[in-house]
């Protein structure tokens, strides 16, 4: 989907599309860190950003939607924490080289060429020390775990995400379980989580 079309979801929505509450990899990989600078590429409503924020991260958090930019400024007035948001295409942006300890890239879905584009920005922009963490909808949703989308060509495994950071140390690289209810059921989503440290 376009700017466009995400920005007309999001407005649809008479809430949040996503919850407020921050992805619970993220949580568990950010959870020993000493804060810094983070960039949240693809942030979507900023459930994640404004997370960090509070963690006292200095955030910035970038998404080509407009309208879920916008959701993200007040999610950040509501919780009383700032954050630099950045209406932009994340396939295109490129962050200062160097210039974080944490990049972040959750829930991204996209093409081959431009996820390897999107992983090349992040590999650049993290400082040494610093931490690159990939988190989406694992190719084995498919068959073996539930949501996310269904077309093959944009779910990620561990292993592609690995390959396009190379340089860096991985810390971790697997498919992970994430327990969800779906019409009142408990099942496990299966997530692509990826840890990177540049040396």
């Amino acid at each position: 989907m376009d700017s466009t079309a995400w920005d007309e979801r999001y407005a649809s929505a008479p809430e949040l599309v996503w919850t407020a509450e921050p992805n619970r990899f993220v949580v568990e990989e950010v959870a020993g860190l000493s804060p810094g600078r983070a960039i949240d590429l693809a942030a979507g409503e900023g459930r994640n950003a404004v997370w960090l924020a509070q963690q006292g991260w200095e955030v910035t958090a970038v998404d080509f939607s407009a309208v879920a930019i916008e959701r993200g400024r007040e999610l950040a007035r509501q919780r009383d924490v700032s954050v630099d948001w950045q209406v932009a295409d994340v396939t295109e942006y490129e962050p200062p080289a160097d210039g974080f300890d944490l990049v972040l890239i959750a829930y991204l879905h996209l093409p081959a060429a431009e996820i390897a584009a999107v992983l090349s920005h992040a590999r650049r922009a993290v400082r040494a020390s610093g931490r690159v963490l990939v988190v989406g909808h694992d190719l084995g949703n498919l068959s073996g775990g539930t949501g996310g989308p269904q077309d093959p060509g944009i779910l990620l495994t561990p292993e592609t995400v690995v390959k396009e950071l190379p340089g860096l140390r991985i810390r971790r690289a697997e498919t992970a379980r994430r327990p969800v209810t779906v019409e009142g059921r408990a099942v496990d989503a299966l997530d692509t989580v990826v840890v990177a440290e540049r040396s």
